[in-house]
């Protein structure tokens, strides 16, 4: 996922690894060769029309919703049709309330002119505050977290890794984001819950008790679900 930064320098921009306490449990468990965690990409302000979400300190929040409203004003003397006029009204009616246009209700046409118009806050827009900056790590976390993104964890002897998903997508969906190949065979996913396998000890005890779940490819991934693919080759 891509995080757009907006007036916070001190982070960077570049790739960053986000830690997950998770992960580790799991791994202290396991002891893979390598653990992997997500990563997510931190821009600039010019990454806006294609970052997940946006993150902005305390006193800049205001600055997003000027720059929406600037643009909805320009909008609105330039648009021909009635219907158009009629929605950025009802945009603008919520930036005067200080609010963010993310998460509104929306049919299918709005949603189809909203795509257009490039809003910063038609997206998550995540606010820090100084404290945050003092643990990025956590910042990244809350970024990933209110993007509506999740994590699933693969573990063995080589390797133990969190992969980034959005929240909802299926098991089928969900093997695609480890190989196109998976994906394309999927079987059925070998899922164990991670409260499970952390409080039996691993796979091998989860299995004996009963606890991993053979589940197909409609299944909603969970946050943390411990997964393995079967897959045609």
């Amino acid at each position: 996922m891509k995080i757009a930064a907006f007036f916070i320098p001190e982070l960077k921009p570049g790739k960053y690894n986000v830690k997950d306490e998770r992960l580790d449990q799991v791994d202290k468990i396991t002891k893979a060769k390598k653990k992997t965690y997500i990563q997510v990409e931190v821009a600039g302000e010019d990454a806006l029309l294609d970052a997940d979400c946006l993150v902005v300190p305390k006193d800049s929040a205001a600055d997003i919703i000027l720059q929406d409203l600037e643009f909805i004003e320009t909008r609105s003397s330039r648009a021909a049709e009635e219907k158009e006029k009629a929605f950025l009204g009802k945009l603008k009616g919520i930036l005067e309330k200080e609010e963010f246009i993310f998460g509104i209700s929306l049919d299918e046409e709005e949603k189809k002119l909203i795509s257009s118009y490039g809003l910063a806050s038609n997206r998550p827009v995540v606010i820090s505050g100084k404290e945050d900056l003092e643990d990025p790590n956590a910042l990244l976390s809350r970024c990933v977290r209110e993007s509506g993104f999740i994590s699933f964890f693969t573990t063995g002897e080589k390797e133990t890794r969190a992969w980034l998903i959005k929240k909802g997508i299926t098991a089928h969906e969900a093997a695609g984001s480890i190989h196109s190949d998976i994906q394309r065979g999927f079987i059925r996913a070998e899922i164990i819950s991670f409260n499970d396998f952390i409080s039996l000890g691993g796979e091998t005890a989860a299995k004996q008790a009963g606890k991993m779940r053979l589940e197909p490819k409609e299944y909603v991934m969970q946050d943390a679900d411990l997964v393995n693919f079967r897959f045609n080759k």
